[in-house]
Parts: C-alpha cells; sequence; structure tokens
C-alpha cells in the first residue's frame, strides 16, 4: 500500500483486499464449484475433495500469476491454469475436473462479491458503532445552545443536538440503503461462457454453490452490471455524508468560531512551523475521501451500458475502481468513528457566539410577534429598519426596538436563545425514537 495506508484507508480492510485475499477467494469459488458438482453427480466425489484441497492461496505463485494476467486478460485463466497444474500433480483425473463448464467472469465476479460479503459484515458494524456514538451525542447535547448557520452565515439558534440528530438519521438511512443493497448484490455469478449455462452449470448446482458460499443464486448478471453500480452508489452516498459531519466539524473548529474540537493527542493535529495550531486532520482525511468518491462512483457508472455478453474493457475497468471506493469508505468510517468518540463541545463558547450579531438572530421572532399587531409588511419593513440602525449604531436589536417604543410587553422573552429553537427538541427526540 502507500504511504497513506493508514490515513486516507483502514488496516483491516487494506488486508481484505490483498493480493492473497483477492486470490483465496476466487480459490474458494472454484473449491465450491466442484464440490456442488459432485453434489449433483456431475463429478465424482473424490474428485471434488481432491480440488478443494488443493484450493489454498499459498499454493500459488503470484508472482508469476500477475505477469501472466496481462496475456489473458483477467486472473482468472492463469490461475486455474496454475491450480490444473498443483490438481494434477496430486491426482491426474481429479485435474479434468477443475473449472468444470465456468469461464472466467463467474470466478472474477463471484469472487468480488464474496469480498463484498465479508467487507459488509464490517462496514455494518462499523456504522452500527457510528450510529450508537451519534445517538449518544444527541441525547448529551439535545438542549446545547448554538446558532444555526445559512450560507455561511449566523442564521437562528438551534441546539448542537439537533444538528448532530441530522448526521444521524443520514447514517441511519445508509444502514438502510446497504441492507436493501446487499440482497441484490451478495449473489452468484455461474452462468458460463455466454450466460446461459451448461449441462455443467444446472439450477441444482448454482443452487449447490450459493448454499455452500452462503450467497444466493441468481441469472448471470455478465453484462448487466447495475447490482455492482448500485453497491458502489450506496458507498459513495454514505462517503458523502461522512463528509457532511467533517465539514460540519471542521467549519465549528476555525479559530473564530471555536464551538467544536477533534480530540486532542499528543502530535495530533500540529503545524510543522507553526506550534499554536490544532488541526482538523481527521476531518481532512475523510474529506479527501469524499472528494475522491463521486469520480470513482462515475467510473463505475460509466461501466454499464456493457456490450453484448460480456464487456472489452467496461468490466475490466470495475475491478480496482469498485475496490478502491470501497477501501475509502472503510477509512472514512473508521475517521468518522474516532472522531465522533474523541469530540470536544465547548457549551460556552456556543453561548458566546449567540450574541456576536447583538440580537440580530431574534429579529424573525420580533417581525412575527408584530405582524399580529401591526401586519406582515409593516412588521417586515420596521424590523428591518431597526436591524440597519443596530448595525450602524453598533447597538443591540433590542435597545434600538426600546428606543423606538415598538409595543411588544414580551420584547425581553423575544431574545432569548432557548425560545427560538423552534421545534428542535421534538424533532430530536421524533429521530432517537
Amino acid at each position: 500500500m502507500s504511504l497513506y495506508s493508514e490515513y486516507f484507508y483502514s488496516k483491516d480492510i487494506n488486508n481484505l483486499f490483498s493480493d492473497h485475499q483477492i486470490i483465496a477467494q476466487m480459490l474458494r469459488f472454484e473449491g465450491a464449484l466442484a464440490v456442488a458438482q459432485a453434489e449433483n453427480g456431475i463429478i465424482p466425489p473424490q474428485a471434488a475433495q481432491i480440488i478443494e484441497s488443493c484450493c489454498q492461496a499459498d499454493f500459488i505463485d503470484i508472482d508469476k500469476l500477475k505477469s501472466e494476467i496481462k496475456l489473458g486478460g483477467n486472473a482468472a485463466i492463469p490461475l486455474v491454469k496454475q491450480l490444473t497444474r498443483i490438481v494434477k500433480n496430486n491426482d491426474v483425473e481429479a485435474s479434468k475436473y477443475v473449472h468444470l463448464g465456468a469461464t472466467s467472469q463467474d470466478v472474477v465476479d463471484t469472487a468480488t462479491v464474496l469480498q463484498m460479503q465479508e467487507y459488509w459484515y464490517w462496514l455494518n458494524d462499523k456504522l452500527t458503532e457510528l450510529s450508537n456514538l451519534l445517538v449518544e451525542t444527541t441525547k448529551k447535547h439535545r438542549s446545547t445552545l448554538m446558532i444555526g448557520r445559512t450560507l455561511l452565515q449566523q442564521a437562528r439558534p438551534i441546539t448542537f443536538g439537533l444538528k448532530t440528530s441530522g448526521w444521524l438519521q443520514s447514517i441511519e438511512r445508509s444502514k438502510e440503503r446497504m441492507k436493501n443493497t446487499q440482497k441484490r448484490v451478495l449473489v452468484i455469478q455461474l452462468g458460463g461462457a455466454v450466460g446461459s449455462g451448461n449441462a455443467n452449470l444446472s439450477k441444482l448446482v448454482q443452487q449447490s454453490l450459493a448454499d455452500i458460499l452462503d450467497l444466493k443464486p441468481s441469472f448471470s448478471w455478465q453484462s448487466n452490471r447495475d447490482n455492482l453500480v448500485e453497491a458502489a452508489s450506496v458507498f459513495g452516498i454514505l462517503n458523502q455524508s461522512l463528509g457532511k459531519i467533517a465539514k460540519d466539524v471542521s467549519l465549528m473548529m476555525q479559530t473564530e468560531v471555536g464551538e467544536v474540537f477533534e480530540g486532542a493527542g499528543e502530535g495530533k493535529g500540529g503545524s510543522s512551523t507553526m506550534p499554536h495550531k490544532r488541526n482538523p486532520v481527521t476531518c481532512a482525511a475523510i474529506l479527501a475521501n469524499a472528494n475522491r468518491i463521486p469520480n470513482l462512483v462515475a467510473t463505475i457508472l460509466a461501466s454499464m451500458p456493457q456490450e453484448h455478453e460480456r464487456s472489452a474493457g467496461l468490466w475490466h475497468s470495475e475491478w480496482e475502481v469498485l475496490t478502491e471506493i470501497m477501501l475509502l469508505t472503510a477509512g472514512s468510517i473508521e475517521k468518522a468513528i474516532e472522531l465522533i468518540l474523541g469530540l470536544e463541545v465547548d457549551e460556552q463558547r456556543m453561548l458566546q457566539n449567540l450574541e456576536l450579531t447583538k440580537g440580530l438572530i431574534y429579529a424573525e421572532n420580533v417581525s412575527l410577534a408584530l405582524a399580529t399587531k401591526i401586519g406582515k409588511i409593516n412588521a417586515h419593513e420596521l424590523v428591518e429598519k431597526a436591524c440597519k440602525s443596530a448595525i450602524y449604531q453598533q447597538k443591540h436589536l433590542k435597545d434600538i426596538l426600546e428606543e423606538m417604543n415598538v409595543d411588544l410587553p414580551n420584547l425581553e422573552e423575544l431574545f432569548k436563545a432557548e425560545n427560538s429553537i423552534g421545534n428542535s427538541l421534538e424533532i430530536i427526540d421524533e429521530i432517537l425514537k
């Protein structure tokens, strides 16, 4: 892996997609195929046992395999040659049944799905962990007052819990998308040369193979790739939701804002020249990944209109791109968990920032209260004039309104943040349910 393998990516998932593991999953397919065919009387059980026992990644010369891929155009062709030779050294008769009736794409695609299956086990656990952390954070800060911002400007008060509940909801939606997508993606590919099957790949063999691999049987999807495109798109959406969290935190971590911080750590977030710096390094990694993902997903989308029964190039373009999407997604989810786990919230700074505009953030409250007395248009014009005076005179809006003798007996209440958060608490409680 690269110099940045532990910054942008996840060590666990880097190993899952290593060359050794890719080969192991392809061999897992070959061994399972032999067993499935033996179960249905197509090849001798003894041959299936020998083939399965030979399907060990450690038996494969990976360097030789890599050098021969360029001759065949995919990893399955040289892998089957090596496997056949290994089986033949153990039993000549059994070697006749290696890869019987299957095609290269059956091997490559099903191995990809098997990797995705393991990946999803890991990812689903991580998403649950992140959701639980966001639930805890939202409960803790349900009533923590802060300013809500629109177009990067102070708008109206909200609570920090409302912000984090939005993050939580987006992660929960991704969990639901994942659950639905897995039903369509975690299926075998076993269609033979042109997807039409053959006597060695009967419906019974397909069912047996699916059962052995803990996948579902499926009609051939050799050149109909909507299932993998859907998975890539769902991963892409998750990445952008994680990017949203990182963007919010990094903005709130700005010196001038100072409301939320990444967890501190020895040597974390420092600068090579400025000792005072506390940089949002975890957020930066998540945002970097989120920035890379859309074009990778676009590549997978662009590979969809594949010609006839197997593509020359578009199928091939998926392999490393899909893997990279999953690697980046894994890195981002780990970083997001780290981010929320160590999140530091400065509630006092949030309260201080509510006063930066000298009451202008409560202008809508005043306007709505006045509308019942003098009408909406007149109220808007009056409050707009008062806001301009407050800005020009550098005075608090409430003081200006008092000087204008505005007739509102509850004026003091209109300038309290806790009275200006709308339905924030109710929304949070509904999301937490």
